[in-house]
Order: C-alpha cells, then structure tokens, then sequence
C-alpha cells in the first residue's frame, strides 16, 4: 500500500488547523503548528510533501516562510492560504517563494483537496525525477558504450569495402576517388542512373569522413512541393503557414555537425534553387516564419540522375547552384556496365531477400544467374533486388530455378536484352565482364557440372574454382539438388 503524503499545515489558529486537518483525513497524513519555528523542527525530521502556510502570522508572513523553506527544503511544494487578496503578496509568493498554488479562505473542502492531491503528486514527481536523474548518471558509461557500439556497426555497415564489386569493376576506380576525397569538407554531386546506388556511395562518403560521429540525414527533393521541401529543409515556426500547428526543426539543423544528403536535386525549381545557394553560401538558414538566421555547419552530398550541365545550359537549372554543389562529381556506372559484379550483388541481395521473407534458398540455378547477367537491368540495382525478392517468395526453399524470374528477365537472351557497354569502359573491365558471363552460361548449360565447365573452356578444376571464386559464382558450381558426386562415388 502506497504511504499517504505528508502535509505541514502551518496556521495561528487553532480552529483553522483542525478544520483543514479534517478536509485532508482522507489523503493525507497531516501535521500542524502554530508558528514558524515549530515549522522548522517538523521540516528537520520529517520528511515533508505540501506545506500549507497561512499568509498573516505574527512575526513573519507565509510567503517570507516559505521563501526560507524554499532555501532549505526545496523539494517541499509550497501553497498560501489567505483571508486577504492583496496583489503583492501574490506576486512575491509566486517569486520569491515559488508556490504551487495560493487558496483564499473561505476555502471549500472539496478545493483544498485536491489542490493538496495536485502539490502531492507534483512531489512525488519531483523525488522521481531526482531518482532518475542519479540513475541516468550512474548508468551514462553504459550508455554511452552503447551508443559507440551502435556507431561503429553503422560504419562497419556503409563501409566501402562493403559495397559489392568484382576485382575489374569499374567500382574500383569511383571507390578509389571517394575514399580520397572522403576526409575533405567539399560538396560532392553523383550523378549517375536511378537506382545505382548513389545513396550508398553516399553513406560510405560519410561514414569514411571525420563527419562520421554527426548525422546522415537524407531528402528526396522531387517527392515535394517547395513550401514542404523549404520547411523540412530549413524548418519553420509555429503558425507560419497553414496546418504548421508547432515549431519544426528542418533537416539542415539536424544535420548539423553532419552530412545532408539532398537525392534527386536536379528536380527543384529555380525559386527553391536560390534559397538553398543562399543558405550554402551563408551557412545559414531560416525557418519558414521566422524572423532570425540559424547557423548551421553540415557538409552537402547532392545525388541526381539528370545532366545537370545540360539543365544548366538550358537555364533549367542554376549555374551557381551546379558550381556550388559540385566541388567533386563521382558517376555511378549503371549496372549493365558492370555485369561481373551481378553474381556477388545477387548473393547479396538474396541473403536480405531470405532474411527479410522468412525463407531458407540455397542459392541460384545456373540458368537463373545465366539469364540475370544477361539481362539489361534499366532499373539498374534496384530493380535487381525487387527481382530477387519476387524469385525468394516463389521459390520453394531449393535453388531458384529460372521459372521464379519474372517474364521479362527469363525471356532474355545472351546480348538481346543486354545494351552494349559503353565506349569508354576499359579494355580489361569488358573482358571481365565477358569472361564472367561465359562461365555463368557454361555452368547454366552441364547443370552445375565443375569438371564438364572445366573440359569445355579448358581449363584445369583449380583454375576454373578461381575464376568462379572470383566472379561469385562458386554456389552457381554446386549442381542440382540431388546425389553430390565426388571421383567415382555418389554420396547420398
């Protein structure tokens, strides 16, 4: 049972003690003196909740008691009860002597209680909140190991070296320039198809910078109109437009200390355009409806798959804005001009896929992987994913076969489907790529078979292993479900 309250009932007057000692019987445990000095022997051994003080005593008034009392005995909550309404005496009680609450007399019964059940609970609210502050103290080196440890797996997590690639990929050379560039505070713009994974190239810039410990706060800029992208941006006060029912703080304050990363920026019109390059310039922005700057030190990675140079030209988008944004432009290669890296991109992305679904797969049919690399993936990684996610839910917990591929993917043939590499791709990368699809076919067409795959490109089953090693197909190497084979002898 939860012990009563107690409450200092301070009152000259005999009678006035009793009747609001009969008024609190019920709620609390209630003492009474006469004057100030028996006051202060009942506040040294007890350990007091109210204090209930009559304004007119002699020698001292209630508000100048219980100012002391506040000094003294600060986690006491503090009420008046007056016969008299005089204005400075309320004023200084709610000054000086910080009280909850100040009663005129005649006070009904019903009042006084729960004004004391309010100033009750305001206490034990109070010793609450003290509890837990020494508890938060003792328990912040917990907290704080914690906290690290979530940090460094998130930079474990958006580490370059996580980000799939096969030895040739074109992935190398971009990767390279990054982690280089990574430790400097300059804007970088990348540009590159949708769905490439310019938003993980992204992470990994902050991730690998000193700006690492800070946040990572991203905005699609096409998803909004500009009175919502300037709000979530740069925030806004209360009132300041329609359906703005509290204070927002915008991205860019958030991200203070940190890194904004601004996706789709080639989409924003030129009104909004001018706003942001004024809050580049300056470091500073302004919340919507607010009538002072707010410095803000973030560093900006914007992301586009537009020809933001020919937008410029075109005076679609702002040439100080392009100038401004692109300290160091990167190009994310579109996924058919890096085919070898499908093999360990698709393992990836099926152990989320298996994860995410509940499901266990084994892996890829050769046919399957064969008619993934051949396929042209406009939709670049993204669209890769969406397919691998579509063959684990159909899948029947084997290998995906090629009947889980979506229509359009199974129906593709070596080079239909498939646009040519672009010019510029290095002699080795397109070898690379050439070679990674010819085992991923030969596999597809001996089932699996290591040694007729070896027979038929000639080579040794050693060298065939580094190569599918290489290329991430080694699972592709495993054959069918079924007796496993080894020399002469089936293993069932």
């Amino acid at each position: 049972m939860t012990a009563l309250p107690i409450v200092l009932v301070i009152d000259d007057e005999l009678r006035s003690q009793e009747a609001i000692a009969r008024a609190l019987a019920e709620d609390a445990r209630v003492l009474t003196v006469s004057s100030a000095d028996e006051a202060r022997g009942v506040l040294e051994r007890e350990a007091v909740d109210v204090i209930l003080c009559d304004q007119r005593m002699p020698g001292m008034t209630g508000v100048e008691f219980l100012k002391h009392a506040r000094e003294h005995w600060p986690d006491a909550v503090r009420i008046v009860i007056s016969g008299y309404t005089d204005a400075d005496d309320i004023i200084a009680g709610v000054n000086d002597a910080g009280i909850h609450q100040y009663i005129v007399k005649p006070w009904h019964p019903e009042t006084l209680a729960l004004a004391v059940r309010s100033a009750a609970e305001l206490a034990r609210l109070h010793r609450e909140n003290r509890r837990l502050d020494l508890e938060l103290r003792a328990a912040a080196p917990v907290v704080k190991g914690r906290v690290e440890a979530k940090r460094s797996a998130v930079r474990r997590t958006f580490t370059f070296d996580r980000i799939s690639r096969a030895p040739s990929s074109p992935l190398h050379e971009l990767v390279a320039v990054a982690q280089r560039i990574a430790a400097y505070d300059i804007p970088i713009l990348v540009t590159g198809e949708s769905g490439t994974g310019k938003e993980l190239i992204a992470r990994a810039i902050h991730y690998s910078s000193p700006r690492s410990g800070g946040a990572f706060v991203v905005e699609n800029c096409a998803a909004l109109p500009d009175q919502l992208l300037e709000s979530e941006l740069f925030g806004a006060k209360r009132g300041a437009y329609t359906g703005a029912y509290e204070d927002r703080i915008g991205l860019l304050a958030q991200a203070d200390g940190g890194t904004v990363f601004l996706d789709e920026i080639g989409e924003t019109s030129p009104a909004f355009q001018v706003k942001l390059l004024r809050a580049l310039q300056e470091g500073e922005i302004r919340p919507v409806g607010a009538s002072r700057a707010v410095t803000v030190d973030v560093r900006v990675i914007a992301a586009t798959n537009r020809d933001l140079e020919a937008d410029v030209r075109a005076g679609r988008f702002r040439e100080d804005l392009y100038y401004r944004l692109s300290g160091m432009t990167l190009r994310v290669p579109a996924l058919r001009e890096r085919t070898m890296d499908i093999p360990l991109i698709a393992e990836h992305l099926l152990r989320e896929a298996a994860a995410a679904l509940g499901k266990r797969v084994d892996g890829f049919a050769p046919e399957a992987m064969a008619a993934l690399m051949d396929y042209a993936w406009p939709g670049n990684v993204r669209e890769l994913a969406n397919e691998i996610y579509r063959m684990v839910a159909l899948g029947d917990g084997a290998r995906l076969a090629p009947e889980t591929l979506s229509p359009r993917v199974r129906a593709s043939k070596a080079g239909e489907a498939r646009a040519p590499m672009p010019a510029d791709a290095r002699l080795r990368a397109r070898v690379e790529a050439l070679e990674a699809r010819v085992l991923a076919e030969a596999l597809a067409r001996h089932e699996g078979n290591k040694t007729k795959v070896a027979a038929e490109l000639g080579l040794s089953r050693v060298g065939l292993r580094a190569k599918l090693s290489r290329y991430g197909l080694e699972s592709q190497g495993r054959g069918r479900r079924g007796p496993r084979r080894t020399g002469l002898f089936a293993v069932k």
